[in-house]
């Protein structure tokens, strides 16, 4: 029977920390991973200003408090509320990492009491976006004059585009799920489609009437492209790169693609760069749950559609619920409030 005491072999801490950020980059978005690696380089800073050194250290050296202490650091810098939950997430990580993947004999339990009394409370804020914004880009991309005929490739990306933006107003999909659908994902006669969204999960997201032509009429465009390549049409990305380093493979959007097209698209719409710096990939997800809760006055539903593990996340939308408050308040207020 094996000794799960200590670990099996002398390991710095600096390169259990390299290790383990390797697994949360196989295994969780980029950006989760990026998020991840700042946290635990804060982390080592700490240490290291601590009178270790991660580089020589064993990772036994590093028990249940050396996390409290990290959180009380964190806190005493005055680090904002959201930073310091992500950090702690990163090292609540690792601990695991510690305990499950090397055997060193931690106690789990004890690490998340201690972070959790460390980490402060955050407050839920309302989803800043402008309504009006979002619309006049969305009318912008079903406007075919806003976009002249130039030559066949130009006339694919606008297709592109404004099927992607149409697509994440109506949908409520994350950017990168938008980015990563395939045309096998498609009920095409429902107007559906399975993906596999946030934590792996199977979801089944409904597409609205314009966003499904929008879609159509992009890949009607790219139909030479698709017969071309050689691979089965279920295989293909709905959304695909049509720039030079792609050249004539079929390769999906990457994330920060899907940024740009939104960025690019809502400073031609909006001809304002400010306006259009406001605008991102998540600005239409919370239009999209504005709009949800507006016209079923009903929270449950809205978490369905948006796929919100947690219905708190859907319940900073409550205010939307009553939409008469504001006529109400006018009509008390602003009406006897007249000479």
């Amino acid at each position: 029977m094996q000794d799960h005491t200590e670990a099996p072999n002398p390991l710095p801490i600096s390169e259990a920390v390299t290790d383990y950020l390797l697994t949360v980059e196989l295994t969780r978005a980029r950006k989760t991973g990026l998020t991840y690696k700042t946290g635990m380089n804060q982390f080592l800073e700490f240490l290291r200003n601590s009178d270790y050194n991660p580089a020589t250290d064993d990772i036994s050296t590093i028990n249940e408090q050396t996390a409290g202490i990290f959180a009380q650091s964190l806190l005493d810098q005055r680090f904002s509320s959201a930073t310091v939950k992500l950090y702690l997430t990163a090292v609540s990580g690792f601990y695991e990492y510690l305990n499950l993947e090397l055997h060193l004999p931690l106690n789990l339990d004890l690490v998340r009491r201690i972070l959790k009394s460390k980490s402060p409370r955050t407050r839920r804020r309302l989803p800043q976006f402008s309504w009006e914004d979002i619309e006049q880009v969305i009318l912008f991309c079903q406007d075919d004059e806003a976009f002249p005929f130039t030559d066949a490739l130009d006339h694919l990306i606008d297709l592109r585009d404004r099927a992607l933006i149409l697509t994440l107003a109506d949908t409520g999909l994350r950017v990168h799920e938008a980015c990563g659908l395939q045309r096998g994902d498609f009920d095409w006669n429902r107007s559906t489609a399975l993906i596999i969204g946030k934590g792996d999960k199977q979801a089944l997201v409904r597409f609205s009437t314009r966003a499904m032509q929008a879609i159509k009429r992009y890949l009607s465009a790219r139909s030479a492209i698709d017969g071309a390549c050689g691979r089965p049409f279920s295989s293909l990305p709905v959304f695909a790169r049509h720039d030079r380093a792609a050249g004539s493979r079929l390769l999906s959007l990457s994330t920060v693609s899907g940024e740009k097209i939104v960025a690019r698209r809502a400073g031609q719409a909006l001809q304002d760069a400010e306006k259009a710096r406001k605008i991102t990939p998540h600005s239409f997800r919370h239009y999209f749950v504005t709009r949800v809760v507006k016209a079923t006055n009903n929270i449950k539903v809205a978490q369905e559609l948006a796929r919100h593990e947690n219905i708190a996340t859907t319940e900073i939308y409550t205010h939307l619920i009553d939409r008469d408050l504001d006529a109400f308040y006018h009509q008390a207020i602003e009406e006897n409030s007249k000479d």
